[in-house]
């Protein structure tokens, strides 16, 4: 008679005895299993890689941490999905609600930097579109300069929507009082962000009063031409931002009108497409 390797058990004894072998065996591989934790938290469960921290993290960190702790790199997915999501939600509450409404919600979180009250009629930014395009140009270069050619901040850290906000908001005190008084007034400033943005508008407003003599044998730029310009790209950033301490929404938005490698001479055929109205 031939024996079974299984002994004289039943079928039905073995496979409750297999059973028993299996969850014992399943059970100490689920308990030396590492416990993945989240790289910032240490609580919860990692489950997104951060290129930030180079390690995983929880979505909760992830959401809370974006641009606040974290120096989010531009390419992020997560970054880019939550921008196109809050730029989708600033929309929809300007279809319901008056512009003055949004802006007023979107300053909140800048308390410490002044708004100047200018009135913007859309035929100005028909008719000095190029104006605007110079100047946003002239962003975008400052911005890059500090990312691209070394010349960072005193902290070491590149330019911010914060730092090109709070620049644009003390070159509009400049040009309002100029405007208003005829008298120049520049605020005093230590912040080498403010110094290099201010010295790269200046630059570009002089050009353009250049360009605009050599063209039409006459300069008819007016300061206040230029003060308006000015509010309507501060008001540009706010729409573009989150608001939060190291957001470079704004920053990547300018870097996106104006590639690396792009001419910096562009037709007003283009300006029409690159600018848009917050």
């Amino acid at each position: 008679m031939r024996l079974s390797p299984y002994g004289s058990k039943s079928p039905s004894q073995r496979s409750r005895r297999l059973g028993g072998r299996t969850s014992f065996f399943r059970e100490i591989i689920k308990f030396e299993e590492p416990q993945l934790s989240c790289a910032i938290c240490e609580e919860r469960k990692e489950k997104r890689f951060c290129p930030a921290v180079h390690g995983k993290i929880c979505p909760q960190c992830c959401g809370e941490q974006r641009e606040v702790t974290l120096d989010c790199p531009s390419d992020c997915p997560y970054l880019l999905q939550s921008r196109q999501q809050a730029l989708e939600r600033s929309t929809a509450h300007s279809h319901n609600h008056n512009d003055g409404a949004g802006a007023a919600e979107r300053e909140a979180g800048f308390s410490d930097i002044e708004f100047p009250e200018v009135e913007i009629a859309e035929q100005f930014l028909y008719e000095r579109e190029e104006l605007i395009l110079g100047l946003s140009f002239a962003l975008a270069k400052s911005a890059r300069a500090s990312r691209s050619f070394g010349d960072r901040l005193l902290d070491g850290r590149s330019l911010t929507d914060r730092d090109l906000i709070a620049a644009l908001s003390s070159l509009a005190k400049s040009y309002q009082t100029l405007a208003n008084s005829s008298l120049i007034y520049e605020p005093p400033t230590t912040n080498i962000a403010h110094q290099n943005v201010a010295r790269e508008v200046e630059t570009m407003v002089r050009e353009f009063r250049e360009a605009e003599e050599k063209h039409l044998g006459y300069n008819r730029l007016r300061d206040s031409d230029v003060l308006k310009a000015l509010v309507f790209l501060l008001r540009l950033g706010l729409s573009r931002t989150s608001g939060r301490p190291k957001s470079r929404a704004f920053v990547d938005f300018l870097f996106a009108q104006f590639p690396e490698k792009q001419s910096v001479i562009a037709g007003p055929e283009e300006a029409g497409n690159r600018i848009v109205i917050p």
